[in-house]
Formats: structure tokens, sequence, C-alpha cells
């Protein structure tokens, strides 16, 4: 029975990517000076305007608005080209409360989270997930080494595959949009594309006809960026997490310290999906975890491995409580989580890069043992 998966990803000049970038860097800034620092900033980006909001608790001084004129210089756009206003205030003393427990740390709000892995890739992602994103990186590095000419910083992709039962058979389709200079031929724009970025990404991974590859499909795209399309943090979920092909709790990563648990303990439930995959106990895991704001333990976490399971789920469960910390201080810990380096990963993607902690291997063979000792403490 034929079936279809779906993926999106977007190039760091995506107006919605770039504010999720100039949070993270902001971040990021103050996690250097101070690693206990309470950040939660929101970005938006529109023609000539970046506007930046949020609640910061810090003994670090940060330049917020050279920060931001730096950020968009990284991403391709010209900094003084934009005004720049902020508004950042305190956390919510009442949320504060909750947070700074005596010797714990609650959670900075409550809500839901979801980590995921699929053993359809070496990167535990979904492969339409992965396409894309190769896609738009290749997108990128041909626009910054001016293999193809004249290309601009926003862009986006969606990859459609064919499925045969459970196995990916075809790319039914790829939609690939890039920002240009306006005296650029479109013709030779897409005879580029496809020469520069569509085949070697796709080329030997599976069968697919050129005339399924839709490149500028409107025809133009000259102006993009915040000066045509408003940009928010934390609009892009899927692409931050697993392409609309698992669920989501709905809170956004960018911008905010390791306290917030719609980060650190999505980032914990990655990690244990990933684990259970690669100890070879199913083949598709999702992990749910949620919290009530200032209370430091879960209110529940549960697995799901859709029927792919090799072991009892329970036994499974068990397993997982014996190596992986659900209350939120040991959680940062175990995790790294102060120590930056947020902005990147806003960039490169949260998921799928195996340096991080986790993307942690070890993990997966201590599970596979039983359990019992931290794979990040190692």
């Amino acid at each position: 029975m034929k079936h279809y998966k779906a993926a999106e990803s977007v190039t760091k000049g995506h107006p919605d990517k770039l504010c999720d970038y100039i949070a993270d860097r902001i971040l990021d800034k103050y996690l250097r000076d101070d690693k206990n620092a309470r950040v939660a900033v929101e970005v938006m980006a529109t023609k000539g305007l970046i506007l930046i909001a949020g609640e910061v608790t810090s003994s670090a001084k940060v330049n917020v608005k050279q920060t931001a004129r730096f950020a968009l210089a990284d991403i391709g756009y010209d900094p003084f080209r934009f005004r720049i206003k902020t508004k950042i205030h305190k956390q919510s003393p009442d949320i504060a409360q909750g947070v700074n427990l005596e010797g714990l740390i609650g959670a900075g709000d409550q809500g839901i989270v979801y980590g995921y892995a699929t053993d359809e890739t070496p990167e535990y992602l979904p492969l339409a997930q992965v396409l894309a994103r190769k896609l738009t990186r290749k997108l990128e590095e041909v626009r910054e080494e001016g293999i193809v000419k004249g290309l601009k910083p926003d862009g986006k992709c969606l990859v459609v595959l064919e499925y045969e039962d459970s196995e990916a058979s075809r790319v039914q389709s790829v939609v690939l949009s890039t920002q240009h200079d306006e005296k650029l031929d479109v013709t030779e724009l897409r005879q580029d594309i496809l020469a520069e970025v569509i085949r070697p990404v796709l080329d030997r991974k599976l069968p697919y006809s050129e005339d399924d590859i839709y490149i500028n499909p409107t025809g133009r795209f000259v102006f993009g960026g915040p000066e045509a399309d408003t940009g928010l943090t934390g609009r892009k979920l899927a692409v931050d997490t697993y392409a609309g092909l698992s669920h989501h709790g709905g809170g956004a990563f960018s911008g905010k310290d390791p306290t917030k648990v719609d980060r650190s303990a999505a980032y914990m439930a990655r990690l244990m999906a990933r684990s259970i995959i690669s100890a070879g106990f199913a083949k598709e895991c999702e992990v749910s975890i949620a919290y009530a704001i200032g209370k430091p333990d879960p209110l529940f976490w549960d697995i799901d491995c859709f029927g792919t399971e090799t072991r009892d789920l329970e036994e499974i469960k068990e397993r997982c409580e014996t190596l992986f910390p659900l209350s939120v201080l040991p959680m940062i810990q175990y995790l790294r989580l102060r120590r930056g380096g947020y902005a990147e990963l806003a960039i490169k993607g949260h998921f799928g890069n195996t340096f991080e902690p986790w993307e942690n291997g070890l993990a997966g063979v201590l599970l596979r043992k039983g359990g019992g000792t931290h794979a990040n403490d190692k």
C-alpha cells in the first residue's frame, strides 16, 4: 500500500529562522558570563525593523542590540538596514518563586514535550526530514561559497517521499524556493540549482524525476527575508523537531534558558527515544513528558513504540528510569545545558548532530546493558 511522508526545512536566512538565531545568540551571550541566567527572549523581524522583547534575570551585561546586529551580518543581511528596538525586563517573581527552590530547580513552565526517533536513517530521524535539511544546507553552501551566483539568504524546501508499505520507494516531489538577485535569469537559476543542489543530495539516495522538482515555482523570488515576510521566534517548530512526523507539545526552543522544560526536557526526551532505538528495543519510538510549573519532577512520562518494540514496554521504561534523570536540575546537569552554543543549533538543527549530549550513542549501549549509569557522566 502506498502512502506519503513530507518534511520541510528552511535556510538560516528565512525570517522565522533569523529570529530564532538572534534569540539564541542573545541567550548564548548571557550564559557565557552567567551560567544561571534566566532568559526568555522573543524576536520579531519585519521590513527595516527588529523587535526584541522578553524577560531576563542575570548578573551578565549583554549589549542586546549589538548582538542582534552581529547575528544579522552572520546570516547575510545588512544590519544597518534595520532599526533594533528592545523591551526586556526581569523574570516574573511569581514564576521565579517556583523555579528557585532550595537545592532544586522547578520547571520554568507547565507543558508537555515529545522526543522521537526512528531507525530509518543514521541520524535516527525521518528520511524526508534528513533530505529536506540536506537540501537547504547545500543551498546555503552554494550561496556562501559563490558556486551559484546571485542567491540571497532566504529559502525553504519541501520533500515528499512515497512509501511502499513501510519502506521509502521514491522521491515523489521536491519544492525548493531560493531568494535571488533581480537580474538573475530564472531558467539558468533552475539549471544551476538542479546541478549544484538537487543532484548532489538526491542522486543515489532514492529514484526521482526532475519533472517533479519544483524550483521557485512562482518564477520569481526577489523580495524575501523580513522585507517580504514578518519573522517570529518559535514559528518553525516542526523544522526544529521532527518535521511534523511526531507529536509536538507546542513549546519553542530558541531564546529560552534550560530551566524552561520545553527546551531541556525535549532534549532529554529525544535522548531517551534515540537510545531506545539504538539499543535495538524498537524501530520507532516517541517519548512524552509532562511538567507542572515550579515542580522539579514530571507529572508523568511515557513511551510509545507503535508496535515495533522488541521488548516489553514496561521493561524498557524501567531501564530508562535507572539511566535518565527527569528532574529539572539533574536533567540540566546531565545534558550540560548551561554551556551555551544554542545559536548554532537554531540554524543547523537541534537533533541529529552526534556531538550533542542528547545524541550520545553511549546511552543506547548502557540501556541495552540494563542502565544504571549516566551515559553523559562518562
